[in-house]
């Protein structure tokens, strides 16, 4: 195990912040109380009848927190929730990189927010290119660019937008070796035949694990990313979050999806088996000249011909998909999200129409 020391990641100005404790972290919600401490609405809103939405959310998720506890077998304390995973990558760069100073390290092609988040912290960002063949990370080219200003590294894994896993014993690998924090991207987790490394979390304290609501259980529309670190991380990011980082709707909406995990199952098998589907079908189709092995719930498909003209007509025939051909390693790619099979069939029926098309 390297020689982690957490305090010696942590940005001067952070380890000396005097934390804003907002009204609710200072006295929690009791019920009959009467609330007259933070310049809330007493009358209510215009909403009331659904539900108190005239008072602050609770601002560290209590009870979210402890369903996503027993759902992942992992402690509240360990858990932090981020307005999506982004709020979270944001927090990394605030609270342990030093704006012109610092680097991170990401492993292009890749998730765009790692980087665009570091610029907008004044952060240098140090690229090395996943392998061509396999989309796997270059160990010679790591070693080389490590030093003593290196404080971030971010893996991606299903890697986005390439879609498949990096070996675990790679990303293991790196954890032990690396001084500094890195965070591992399982937002496609629940799509991989690879299991989460959230379950040795423990053994690993430069580790923050991302992962989110957003994809397998589909609550994209309420914002809610996961982080899990040691409680000694978590407490930092809660220290440097937004007091109310989650609303009260989100709260309550997510506490009732977690709470309905025969739909979640039986969504989540749909979508593995339309996967398969389209990625056999697709295969076929003479204007594809390769769908790339998939651990989450897309597929990145090579054209042989020009993606920007597959793109537009799709777009033409009301088929949204992502035109990824200007991102390294990805020349002529689209990426295509699993939909139902109606929408997976109408796709595929539109782009073998448009491989005959091209041949006349």
């Amino acid at each position: 195990m390297n020689k982690f020391n957490l305090n010696s990641l942590i940005r001067e100005n952070i380890l000396n912040i005097d934390p804003y404790i907002s009204a609710r972290i200072e006295h929690n919600k009791e019920k009959n109380s009467i609330f007259l401490d933070a310049n809330e609405n007493s009358f209510g809103s215009p909403l009331s009848f659904l539900n108190s939405y005239n008072r602050y959310p609770d601002p560290l998720q209590k009870e979210l927190k402890k369903k996503i506890s027993e759902l992942k077998n992992i402690s509240s304390s360990q858990i932090f929730l981020g307005n999506g995973s982004d709020e979270i990558i944001d927090l990394v760069y605030r609270i342990f990189s030093r704006p012109k100073m610092d680097h991170a390290i990401i492993f292009p092609p890749t998730y765009g927010m790692y980087e665009v988040s570091g610029k907008i912290h004044g952060v240098d960002i140090r690229k090395i290119f996943l392998t061509e063949e396999d989309y796997q990370l270059n160990f010679y080219e790591i070693e080389k660019i490590i030093n003593q200003y290196s404080k971030i590294i971010f893996i991606c894994s299903p890697n986005n937008p390439t879609g498949n896993d990096i070996k675990r014993e790679y990303i293991e690998n790196i954890i032990k070796k690396f001084t500094g924090i890195v965070v591992l991207d399982e937002a496609y987790i629940d799509f991989s035949n690879q299991k989460s490394l959230s379950i040795e979390i423990n053994k690993y304290p430069n580790l923050i694990i991302m992962q989110t609501l957003s994809k397998s259980w589909g609550l994209a529309g309420l914002r809610i990313g996961i982080a899990i670190a040691s409680k000694d991380i978590i407490q930092w990011m809660n220290k440097v979050k937004y007091p109310y980082n989650i609303s009260v709707l989100s709260q309550e909406m997510a506490i009732k999806a977690l709470e309905n995990k025969d739909l979640f199952f039986f969504h989540l098998k749909n979508i593995l088996s339309e996967r398969e589907y389209m990625r056999e079908y697709l295969k076929k189709i003479p204007i594809i000249q390769k769908v790339y092995p998939s651990s989450a719930n897309f597929l990145l498909a090579k054209i042989n011909h020009s993606s920007k003209n597959l793109y537009q007509y799709l777009m033409k025939k009301k088929i949204v998909v992502r035109d990824r051909s200007k991102i390294i390693l990805c020349n002529n790619c689209l990426r295509i999200t699993v939909g139902t099979h109606e929408e997976n069939e109408y796709l595929i029926d539109q782009i073998q129409k448009y491989s005959i098309q091209i041949k006349k």
